[in-house]
């Protein structure tokens, strides 16, 4: 018979927790290996639904634990947003494939490796001043760090952190700069923009001191 009840006490760290069941009674000791995995992780205040079975020595523990109602809900979510995260590593893996087989420049590459993480940084750096009440990182700053070719560390940064993720205005104006970011790309990516981008690196190359030099790889 399945009963019902609340995890009140979780040990994520150790793995293991109690569930307070609703009908009143004993906690009741639940090991992590007693829930479906595809359901995510459990954590406190979670509603489950479970099972009461006895161990060789007579003590008795919480078995083949499932969340219900909106902690089931919460979980999925969560699930899909973990989910989504390799979106952008995918992303970033085939901008690297495509540099290593000559099909984008290094620099290309190198600035989505390096505008990605910068970006999440600014994410977790935002994030903390929100919460103690510091300055915060400007809208348009990352906005900005995102066209450029920082958006798949923005997109994991809003997964991870939470952080973003809700605000509609932001939300929309984030994916404006992923269209045009990919949308510059695949046009750099054409004979004709990778023929204007070359003859614009050249140029720049020309104004600096001719020890510096820019190398366009292709």
């Amino acid at each position: 018979m399945r009963r019902k009840g609340k995890i009140t006490n979780w040990i994520d760290d150790k793995g293991f927790g109690f569930i307070t069941p609703s009908d009143g009674g004993e906690q009741i000791f639940v090991h992590i290996t007693s829930f479906d995995r595809t359901q995510g992780r459990p954590a406190a205040k979670a509603s489950v639904t479970y099972e009461l079975k006895g161990d060789s020595r007579g003590r008795v523990r919480a078995e083949n634990v499932k969340f219900s109602g909106r902690s089931l809900r919460r979980c999925a979510a969560a699930g899909w947003r973990l989910s989504t995260i390799a979106i952008p590593l995918a992303f970033l893996a085939c901008v690297v494939a495509l540099s290593l087989t000559a099909e984008l420049t290094h620099e290309i590459m190198w600035l989505y490796l390096l505008a990605s993480p910068i970006t999440f940084l600014l994410y977790a750096k935002d994030k903390s001043a929100a919460k103690t009440n510091r300055r915060r990182t400007p809208e348009n700053r990352l906005h900005l760090f995102a066209l450029i070719g920082g958006w798949p560390g923005a997109w994991v940064a809003q997964q991870l952190l939470r952080h973003k993720s809700r605000k509609r205005s932001f939300r929309v104006f984030f994916w404006v700069t992923v269209v045009i970011n990919c949308g510059a790309l695949v046009w750099i990516s054409t004979p004709e923009g990778a023929q204007i981008v070359k003859s614009t690196l050249d140029f720049a190359s020309a104004l600096l001191p001719q020890h510096t030099h820019i190398e366009w790889a292709k």
